[in-house]
C-alpha cells in the first residue's frame, strides 16, 4: 500500500485560512461587514475547514501491519 504523505496542502490552507481571517481583523472597518468581508470570511472558514478534516481524517488513519 502506498504511504501518504501529504502534508503541504492542508497547511497551505491553514496559513490561508488564518490569514484571510487575520486580515479582516485588522481592518478599521470590521464592525460595518460589506460583501466582501463575508465573502473573505466564507472563503477563510473553507480553508480552516478542509485543514480540520485533514488533521482528523489523519488522526483516525490506522497504519496496518
Amino acid at each position: 500500500m502506498a504511504s501518504r504523505s501529504g502534508g503541504v496542502f492542508p497547511s497551505a490552507a491553514l496559513f490561508i485560512g488564518l490569514l484571510g481571517i487575520f486580515e479582516l481583523v485588522e481592518k478599521p472597518r470590521f464592525q460595518m461587514y460589506h460583501t466582501v468581508d463575508v465573502l473573505q470570511l466564507i472563503a477563510s472558514g473553507m480553508c480552516l475547514g478542509v485543514a480540520l478534516m485533514w488533521l482528523i481524517v489523519r488522526l483516525r488513519d490506522k497504519p496496518t501491519a
